[in-house]
């Protein structure tokens, strides 16, 4: 990812952040949930050096799902909603990126 993608991309999840509103412990936890799918994301890379495109989108979707399941135990109804709200949007902001790749 080029340097002005990723300023973008860390932009949009600043903007992210202050839209759920998190207390210190939400904050920490989801940290904790992002961290770890980054983790397993690039693992998975590492472990299968040749993926195909399509596959490593499976496995991402697949992450996607465990750290909808964890938000879902510390975030509030109305932040739930905006979760979900702002990773649409994020869904759309990258696949326009990856698209243009």
């Amino acid at each position: 990812m080029s340097p002005e993608k990723l300023d973008a991309v860390t932009t949009e999840l600043k903007r992210f952040g202050q839209s759920l509103h998190l207390s210190d412990e939400q904050r920490t936890q989801l940290r904790s949930f992002l961290t770890e799918a980054h983790s397993k994301i690039q693992g998975h890379k590492q472990q299968n050096p040749n993926i195909s495109r399509q596959d490593l989108i499976q496995k991402i979707t697949s992450i996607r799902g465990y750290v909808r399941q964890q938000v879902v135990k510390f975030l509030t109804p109305d932040q739930l909603k905006t979760w979900d709200a702002e990773v649409a949007k994020a869904r759309e902001f990258l696949g326009h990126n990856i698209a243009a790749e």
